[in-house]
């Protein structure tokens, strides 16, 4: 298997762990955890804990942390599924399901991830504009311009992103504990909180969106692959090493996403159960209630956390979508692309919420995100569970039976649950009046069945089917034979010229291709605006100049005895060299990098990546050589 063949096949193996001995040990494995707990302390976790809180008081912090037990449990298998097969959950899935269920897999997830980009929109949105009164429209704007950040953190390595969602945790977290000290909340009815309760309807109600909101399906994705991004010993020793190390990463992180929810819950009991305030579902109720209870402190401090909730959920979500893409369809797109698409297709439905419902139905947007990500749950656990519990590929690492026990038993509780949730909620949009019926009758209802039937599927077929542990297809295809090896040899070599330090190492490395048999031909394409519109019409001077200097280029290697000419292109820059390379016959191309990163990617383009693409032939790369 290729590196590119790998989940995250940037960053797999890419933190060493090996050689390191006590507490650095464990903190060469912590990290991944931590972009996996952003999840659970998302805007959507925080209008559940606001609800919970303000309607019921401490009574369903329970709730919270029966729902923590089970993503740490369910978290532990997928950090067990990547460490062992060595295999995120969407390819995994691509090797037991058939193609066209890994299409539906990978439809329902994509979705998935889409109404949780949509919750960090309306988080971010509304936390700007409590933190600096920006309209929510402009919120929800700015909230395109994270894609630049997520293509920095991406180039700067596993380790730079890791420490980033750290720091927007602790600032989360710190938020919170001086709230706590602001609201000063009553430790024994906290106490109190922690006993289970009967539920009643409301409560359930609240109880399922806490469950739901909780156990993200593409954190389960996403954990599987972030394991791998360790380097360990694959021997059996080396890996329960790995497993053990990853479960007290896991646990310290879930634990304090548990700390955050439940402050949340707690905040929201101690600053408006206590003083009568039982309805507050809204996070801008929740802020202006602050204002009128505590002053400006507390309520900063509250925006300044949903932000920072906001930003990190986004970071780990296009993360989790490349993991889904890449799994379960073997499609690779640009990250800044699929990052752009992702919340281009959030962003549109929070723009029509805003236009047509206002504030309110931005509201109702991030609580009907909550319901679709809860559809979602049941296709990611169910495939979790059988994959972890196979003996033939897990081995000696194949869970337990109590293991599998409480796992089933807690995935029946969340797929129960979460079913009862979308019922009821198609109940309401059917009884809300005649048109809403039809649409209920004869479109959501089928595809909730639909749905139905292929989660029934999806547990059954790894039961019925057993099938040999190897891809079913991979996404470069698997290694050809190597045998009779002939030397190639290159007749007309294309170099592209941009008069920078670069040249002479694209011409040095040119040559010792060609020698002095083959013919060359330098390419430099001028970019100006008469260029771009009038090509070879122009003689401006900077072409002619240009023209000049590709001219000595051409004197000074026939004064070597090499043949050589000159072509100059105008306008785009990958497109006037393809067209050149693939007019003149020309059948090897060097090129200069130009080293740029991230930005000046965005800016200036990548032409090298564009020219690989039109043309044919092979295409030799030269980086710029540091000093």
């Amino acid at each position: 298997m290729t590196k590119y063949n790998e989940s995250l096949g940037d960053v797999h193996s890419s933190v060493n762990t090996e050689n390191k001995t006590g507490w650095r040990k464990l903190l060469s494995f912590l990290g991944p955890a931590y972009l996996v707990s952003v999840g659970y302390m998302d805007p959507g976790n925080w209008a559940t804990d606001l609800a919970a809180g303000s309607q019921f008081g401490y009574r369903l912090i329970w709730v919270l942390l029966l729902s923590n037990i089970i993503a740490l449990i369910l978290q532990n298998l997928s950090v067990r599924l990547g460490i062992v097969r060595g295999l995120d959950l969407a390819q995994a899935s691509k090797h037991t399901y058939p193609r066209f269920i890994n299409f539906c897999l990978f439809v329902l997830a994509q979705i998935a991830i889409i109404a949780c980009d949509l919750a960090e929109i309306i988080g971010m949105a509304i936390g700007l504009q409590l933190l600096f009164h920006l309209p929510l429209l402009w919120g929800v704007s700015i909230t395109l311009l994270d894609t630049l950040l997520l293509l920095f953190l991406l180039n700067k390595g596993m380790r730079k992103l890791e420490g980033f969602i750290i720091s927007l945790i602790f600032v989360v977290g710190m938020a919170f504990l001086a709230q706590m000290f602001i609201v000063k909340p009553d430790v024994i009815d906290i106490a109190k909180g922690f006993i289970p309760t009967n539920l009643s309807n409301e409560s359930l109600y609240i109880a399922i969106g806490i469950i739901g909101a909780t156990v993200m399906p593409h954190n389960l994705y996403l954990h599987s692959s972030l394991v791998q991004t360790r380097k360990i010993d694959r021997s059996e020793t080396g890996i329960k090493s790995a497993i053990r190390f990853n479960f007290w990463d896991t646990t310290i992180a879930l634990n304090l996403a548990f700390f955050v929810n439940a402050a949340i819950l707690i905040l929201a009991a101690s600053a408006f159960y206590v003083r009568g305030y039982h309805n507050i579902a809204e996070i801008q109720d929740a802020h202006k209630l602050l204002t009128n209870i505590f002053g400006s402190m507390a309520p900063a401090l509250f925006a300044i956390a949903l932000i920072a909730a906001g930003q990190s959920s986004t970071v780990t979500g296009t993360l989790a979508g490349q993991i889904i893409m890449e799994g379960h369809l073997n499609l690779r797109i640009a990250p800044w692309l699929r990052r752009l698409l992702t919340r281009a297709l959030a962003i549109v439905p929070a723009y029509f919420a805003l236009i047509y419902s206002g504030d309110q139905g931005l509201s109702k947007l991030l609580i009907l995100s909550q319901v679709v990500l809860s559809l979602q749950l049941g296709f990611a656990v169910i495939p979790l569970i059988h994959f972890t519990s196979d003996k033939k590929r897990m081995g000696k690492f194949a869970n337990s039976i109590w293991i599998k026990i409480t796992a089933w038993f807690f995935a029946l509780l969340i797929v129960g649950l979460n079913v009862q949730l979308v019922v009821e909620e198609i109940s309401k949009w059917a009884a809300a009046n005649s048109t809403s019926a039809t649409i209920v009758h004869f479109l959501i209802s089928p595809i909730a069945v639909g749905i139905g039937i292929l989660l029934l599927y999806v547990f059954l077929r790894p039961l019925l089917f057993k099938h040999a542990d190897k891809p079913a297809y991979i996404p470069h295809g698997i290694a050809a034979s190597l045998d009779d090896l002939e030397a190639v040899h290159y007749h007309h070599i294309g170099i592209t010229i941009d008069f920078s330090k670069n040249d002479q190492d694209c011409i040095r490395h040119a040559l010792m291709q060609g020698g002095k048999k083959a013919k060359y031909t330098l390419i430099h394409v001028v970019e100006t605006a008469g260029a771009t519109y009038y090509g070879g019409q122009v003689m401006d001077n900077e072409t002619q100049s240009d023209a000049n200097n590709l001219n000595k280029y051409v004197e000074a290697l026939h004064k070597l005895h090499y043949q050589a000419e000159a072509r100059i292109g105008y306008g785009g820059p990958a497109a006037s060299i393809a067209d050149i390379v693939n007019k003149s016959g020309i059948d090897f191309v060097v090129m200069g990098s130009h080293g740029h990163k991230v930005l000046k990617d965005l800016i200036f383009g990548t032409t090298v990546n564009s020219v690989r693409h039109k043309v044919n032939v092979p295409v030799l790369v030269v980086k710029p050589q540091k000093k």
